[in-house]
């Protein structure tokens, strides 16, 4: 069997996968406009509104995207008692996604990313404003007491883990202790987090993107060895058994304990449409590989592919089993095997 071949299994497998999404769960919401003038209260374009779309961001992003992939995934993680967070749930019992274990928080905003598009009626529109609406998490509450009891439910039935850490207070040390605690021998807990790696060690896979990568060494890595040497110092840190670090038009870099790194080229073209919401595809693609049975590597080949296919889509998007599998093929193709 060769790689493709196998590749192609494993995303065969996905319908049996079963996925944990812990995370920040994120309204990205597009104010659609077409241009009207200049205003002449200042020098600004006004847009005559045309419409809003509501759309999975940041942790629901990475969980839109698991069911997308058709795995079944269980979210646990919270929305505030407002607005946006109806909104938010409402886009996911849209997508057939469970919501039971979503809790919603009193006097606690939804963390919202606004942006505001104009163009003309036959043209793409272009973003010409964002505004983000965000609250942090408090460290207790009862509600984090309802949330660990998710937690341990959720546990009991899943081998897989996938943590979206945005900076919101979802995820904590002790909720990842948890997840960790509750994780079977052969299970995996992956994590992508933004900037806050050094908080949350001992996970089992971790997802940083290169500027991640470069803030935590504290200088440029211009060059393949140089991404591997730190990615391996920051897999060792972590106590984690393999890190894939994304590079954007460069790829993506494996590093593994006791292995070689492997540099993943990028899928695709390096003029990319839009990369909003890249990681999480990235995130959502290797858990739901390593669920369905997959290892490191072609886990991350897989979420090569994905990735290269989201960037090609203006604004949060998702990635299908169908898509995955063309891209696989076409590629299979390519190669002449």
């Amino acid at each position: 069997m060769n790689d493709s071949q196998r590749l192609l299994q494993i995303i065969d497998r996905f319908e049996q996968a079963r996925v944990l999404l812990l995370g920040d769960l994120v309204l990205d919401r597009f104010i659609l406009g077409t241009p009207k003038r200049i205003s002449r209260e200042a020098p600004v374009i006004i847009l005559r509104h045309e419409g809003q779309q509501d759309i999975p961001g940041g942790g629901a992003n990475a969980l839109a995207n698991l069911a997308a992939l058709e795995v079944r995934v269980v979210p646990v993680g919270v929305v505030g008692d407002d607005e946006p967070g109806r909104a938010l749930l409402q886009e996911l019992h849209g997508r057939a996604i469970d919501s039971s274990r979503i809790l919603s928080v009193p006097d606690f905003r939804t963390p919202t990313k606004v942006r505001i598009l104009g163009g003309g009626a036959s043209s793409l529109k272009h973003q010409v404003a964002r505004y983000d609406i965000e609250d942090v998490l408090p460290g207790s509450g009862v509600w984090r007491e309802a949330m660990a009891r998710h937690l341990e439910e959720a546990m009991a039935t899943t081998a897989v883990a996938a943590i979206s850490d945005y900076g919101y207070g979802t995820v904590t040390p002790e909720m990842l202790a948890l997840v960790r605690s509750r994780r079977p021998v052969d299970g995996w807990v992956c994590l992508d987090s933004r900037h806050r790696l050094r908080e949350l060690r001992g996970v089992d896979g971790a997802t940083p993107n290169l500027q991640e990568l470069e803030a935590w060494s504290g200088h440029p890595l211009d060059s393949d060895d140089q991404v591997a040497a730190v990615a391996e110092e920051l897999r060792r840190d972590l106590g984690a058994r393999f890190l894939l670090a994304t590079r954007g038009n460069r790829g993506m870099t494996l590093v593994e304990e006791a292995r070689p790194a492997l540099h993943i080229p990028v899928f695709g073209t390096d003029e990319v449409a839009d990369v909003t919401g890249a990681g999480d595809t990235v995130l959502a693609v290797l858990t739901a590989s390593l669920a369905a049975g997959a290892c490191p590597s072609d886990a991350a080949r897989l979420a090569n592919y994905a990735g290269g296919i989201v960037v090609m889509k203006l604004g949060t998007a998702t990635v299908s089993r169908a898509e995955l599998r063309r891209a696989v093929k076409r590629d299979l193709a390519a190669a002449g095997r």
